[in-house]
């Protein structure tokens, strides 16, 4: 009775084995399939912890190099200045350096001052009137033009300009004379650079940038004074008097102690650009194009630090 039992379930065994067999394929597709479509990980939009790290330590370097530039370059500038003093209490420099540097720096630069200062002289006393013409205030035009060009356009736009003509000029005149060996030849002949390059330049910049911003002051008032009365038709009389009630001597002297710190500034950064610039033509392409850059860089801070102090030590008179 046992044998036709046992037949049967071992056939049923091997149907299963067989069916088992023939289904393998089938579910391997399925599961390659299944893998095919399963959804991808999300990607975190943020780098881990490890690669912040890693980028910071890739910058920390380059900024504290940046840093350290920074700072030795002024340092440097500081020990410059201090030869220059130094080397001018003495008296080493040579006078007919110093009238030569004025010519270039002054008279040479007045034809860009005298047309900044006339054109912002235009504009600022044309763009006050349209919005003083609102509240009837025709005649405080030429007050608003006479104190901002005394006190801050005057003597900052003329550093900028004289910083665009002559700080890269300073830059690019000795750091060809680096490039080409003659300071190693002044050296040779017992003659100091700082004495003989550095010191005329300096003071003939403190001498020539106040006279500079006298003639852009006077004319951008005049400038002003000429588009008020003929072109807008403001009555004179008035115009030119609230100009002298409201625009004092402090201001005048603001702007001319202003005018003499930038005349330092600029020759300054174009002497130590050019004394320090790199070999080849590259490089004093280089300190010329630095040159200009701090030098405008440092007038405009130093101007707001300027007028802070100054104006606090103006209340306090």
């Amino acid at each position: 009775m046992l044998e036709p039992a046992t037949a049967l379930f071992e056939l049923a065994s091997g149907l299963l084995k067989t069916g088992n067999a023939l289904f393998e394929p089938a579910i391997g597709l399925l599961e390659t399939g299944r893998a095919a479509f399963r959804p991808c990980p999300k990607t975190p939009r943020w780098p881990k912890r490890p690669q912040i790290a890693s980028l910071q330590q890739a910058m920390n370097p380059l900024a504290n190099r940046r840093v350290n530039e920074t700072l030795t370059g002024l340092g440097q500038i500081t020990l410059l200045a201090r030869d220059a003093f130094a080397s001018l209490l003495r008296l080493r420099m040579a006078w007919h350096d110093v009238l030569f540097q004025i010519y270039f720096i002054g008279v040479k630069s007045q034809t860009v001052v005298l047309i900044t200062g006339a054109f912002t002289g235009m504009v600022l006393g044309a763009q006050t009137y349209f919005q003083f013409h609102k509240i009837k205030m025709d005649t405080a035009s030429l007050a608003v033009v006479g104190v901002s060009m005394c006190s801050e356009l005057g003597p900052v736009l003329t550093a900028l300009m004289v910083a665009g003509r002559v700080g890269g000029a300073m830059a690019a005149e000795i750091g060809t004379m680096r490039v080409t060996e003659q300071i190693d030849a002044l050296r040779a002949l017992a003659t100091h650079p700082v004495d003989y390059l550095v010191v005329p330049r300096l003071v003939a910049s403190h001498l020539v940038l106040p006279l500079l911003t006298v003639e852009a002051v006077v004319v951008g008032i005049g400038a002003g004074y000429l588009v008020g009365v003929y072109l807008l038709g403001i009555d004179p009389t008035y115009l030119w008097y609230n100009m002298l009630h409201f625009t004092h001597d402090v201001d005048v002297m603001i702007g001319l102690i202003k005018a003499f710190i930038f005349g330092g500034i600029i020759a300054l950064i174009g002497c130590y650009k050019g004394m320090t610039c790199g070999l080849g033509a590259q490089g004093v392409g280089q300190a010329t194009r630095e040159a200009v850059v701090y030098s405008s860089i440092s007038i405009l801070i130093t101007n707001f630090f300027l007028t802070l102090v100054m104006g606090k030590l103006v209340g306090q008179l």
